[in-house]
């Protein structure tokens, strides 16, 4: 079996990971299921490579402590992270931690299915290539100091009102900006955004 086909869904939600993996074993991929965060870091050391599909809110060990103590025991598997409402900053310092990509709640069966093809183009290596790092560093250059600033925040995982406080604009200000710079950046997603600019580089301050 190629590392690429397997999948592990970590959800302690059981009509989610029964519905994730019926979709995904459909669509032609090895998928074992995990009920909690503890469950999977038990067995993790003996399972064959593959992409982890994780649930950022559980009751044990959110996403994120699963992810820092996957990359303490060694484990350098890619992961897609599952988010709720209110969960993107959680999911964005995952991303920066180094996640490969996240999807929020309620997702389509194209978008997690693009985001495993994501994450199996990085199942070999976790680098960034240096021709992406070099096209979102010239798109990057593109932004108004006021888009920086904007994005900047975004990548720290700060929510809109958050941003517009600190600027002293409004919300829909903020809005506006945000979607100037996903233009420029050509990003489709707040995920996407994420990685273009951690791959030009942008290391926010926040």
């Amino acid at each position: 079996m190629n590392a690429s086909q397997r999948i592990y869904i970590v959800d302690d939600d059981e009509a989610v990971r029964d519905s994730l993996g019926f979709q995904l074993e459909a669509a032609g991929y090895d998928v074992r299921t995990f009920s909690s965060g503890i469950d999977f870091l038990n067995r993790a050391p003996g399972l064959p490579p593959g992409c982890v599909i994780l649930d950022v809110r559980m009751p044990d060990i959110d996403g994120l402590e699963v992810q820092i103590r996957l990359a303490e025991m060694k484990q350098s598997l890619p992961i897609v992270l599952i988010t709720g409402h209110g969960e993107v900053p959680l999911a964005v310092r995952a991303m920066r931690a180094g996640a490969v990509d996240f999807v929020e709640k309620p997702f389509s069966e194209e978008a997690i299915l693009e985001s495993i093809r994501l994450a199996a183009n990085r199942s070999v290596t976790l680098a960034i290539p240096d021709e992406h790092a070099e096209a979102a560093a010239s798109r990057l250059k593109l932004l108004s100091s006021r888009e920086r600033e904007v994005l900047e925040r975004l990548v720290a995982g700060l929510p809109n009102k958050t941003i517009a406080c600190g600027l002293g604009i409004s919300p829909r200000t903020v809005e506006s900006h945000r979607a100037r710079v996903m233009d420029k950046m050509q990003a489709r997603s707040l995920s996407e955004l994420v990685r273009r600019a951690m791959a030009a580089g942008l290391r926010p301050k926040f």
